[in-house]
């Protein structure tokens, strides 16, 4: 580093903006406005001593850092990325007291299974929140409290198999909710219930046998929703019209049966004008390989059933969603779980819940800016043509929800942090800091020669 005492080179430099006493750890990259520290790819095995005190951005991804201890970073810190370390602890306390903290990257640190409840508690101004590829195993209830300002959260490619009633509830302006890659095997009443402004859920690659009739019930905004990859055999196609900004539903790649209990979301999908994926029929034997969008009601199977009444008769039957033998299957799944589950029956006898602030109503509806790639992950939300509204296919990998596909004139843009551009974005500024560095430099030196010319 400089040191002070070359008189012209010095002021030189402080001209340059350039604060030559700050101190900076060894192998890293320290620069002002915004005062940052890179220190990514080092191998660093704990994050390294001498960070000043007043970085606001902090940068230590790939590394092998296993540990997360409070101390370790400032509450000056107003991004902070870890993702691609070998972090398996983070003490609850660590992040505590960092009310200027809007982006926080953990992922891709495959040995973190479980995080603390209060984690993040007191994180007012994060905008997004990266737990992706962590092998988390569960989310403890209120992990997420307080995080009113949170749009973007990643938890794709994790080892979850079932999420807490009212987990998301305080996540009041999410807009992007990544839950794919999982091992989700159901939905219930309460699991989104908070999300008023969700435009996109994206839940393809689970496991997820059984939605709640209700489960979507307080997404209203919602636009684009992945279930494919699944293990669905029915679908309440009531509890789809409780979604009436969707635009974009992918179902493909399910063993749906096309029985009577698929009359509802038969008689949904013939309604829909959005853009959706095929629904490929695996029973019964008659129905196999045939397309349910493509099917006619007369080709569905009677709905009279041996108990007196007609299941799939109207579009908003209630109880399309389940069969006894699914309730039966789902109950012994879940006895393992703390909450014991309920069926429907029992479900509307529970009392209601209390009612939930809502954002405030504007003339038209909001949106948000597109998604990016998950460093680490699978693609979070890429590109869906609606040209002649093709179907999804997995094995292309892409998805397009360009912007030249939604209806004009919708919606207002939803102000939203961009999510980071990777480490790219990182060294184009240190590279931009030595060129500044030089051009500052030379003249610097050659001020003393000028001085003995003009003496």
């Amino acid at each position: 580093m400089f040191r002070r005492g070359y008189g012209g080179v010095e002021l030189f430099l402080v001209l340059c903006g350039l604060d030559l006493s700050l101190p900076c750890p060894r192998h890293c990259i320290c620069y002002t406005s915004p005062s940052t520290v890179s220190c990514q790819a080092h191998n660093f095995h704990a994050v390294p001593e001498g960070i000043p005190a007043q970085s606001e951005r902090v940068f230590l991804q790939n590394n092998k850092i296993q540990r997360l201890l409070r101390g370790h970073f400032s509450p000056t810190t107003t991004m902070l990325w870890l993702y691609s370390n070998n972090i398996s602890y983070i003490q609850p306390s660590t992040f505590l007291g960092f009310d200027r903290l809007e982006e926080l990257d953990l992922g891709d640190n495959k040995h973190l299974k479980a995080v603390a409840s209060d984690t993040f508690m007191g994180l007012g101004r994060l905008h997004a929140l990266h737990l992706y590829h962590c092998g988390l195993i569960s989310l403890p209830p209120g992990i997420f409290a307080g995080l009113h300002n949170l749009q973007y959260l990643y938890l794709q490619d994790n080892q979850l198999e079932f999420l807490e009633d009212d987990l998301f509830i305080d996540l009041l302006n999410l807009s992007h909710l990544f839950l794919h890659g999982n091992r989700l095997w159901s939905l219930r009443q309460n699991t989104f219930r908070g999300l008023g402004v969700l435009d996109r859920l994206l839940l393809h690659q689970n496991r997820i046998q059984w939605i709640d009739r209700l489960a979507f019930h307080d997404l209203r905004r919602l636009t684009t929703l992945y279930l494919f990859n699944n293990s669905l055999t029915e679908l309440s196609g009531g509890s789809l019209t409780l979604l009436p900004a969707l635009e974009y539903l992918r179902l493909n790649d399910n063993p749906w049966e096309c029985d009577c209990k698929a009359l509802s979301l038969w008689d949904w999908l013939r309604r829909f004008r959005g853009s959706t994926s095929s629904l490929v029929c695996v029973s019964p034997p008659d129905m196999a390989g045939k397309d349910l969008k493509t099917l006619k009601k007369e080709e569905l199977p009677s709905c009279m059933s041996g108990e007196g009444h007609v299941r799939g008769a109207q579009a908003g039957d209630l109880d399309h969603g389940e069969s006894l033998n699914h309730l039966n299957r789902h109950r012994n799944h879940h006895n393992h779980h703390q909450r014991p589950y309920l069926p429907h029956g029992d479900q509307h006898n529970l009392p209601s819940p209390s009612p939930l602030p809502r954002p405030p109503k504007v003339g038209r509806r909001n949106c948000t800016r597109r998604g990016r790639k998950a460093k680490g992950g699978l693609n979070d939300v890429q590109i869906l043509r609606e040209e002649g509204e093709k179907d999804y296919s997995p094995d292309g990998g892409k998805y397009d929800l360009s912007a030249t596909a939604r209806r004009k004139n919708k919606c207002i843009p939803r102000t939203s942090v961009g999510p980071p551009s990777g480490v790219q974005r990182v060294n184009n500024k240190a590279d931009s800091h030595l060129q500044h560095l030089t051009v500052c430099l030379i003249p610097a030196l050659l001020l003393p020669f000028v001085s003995m010319i003009l003496r």
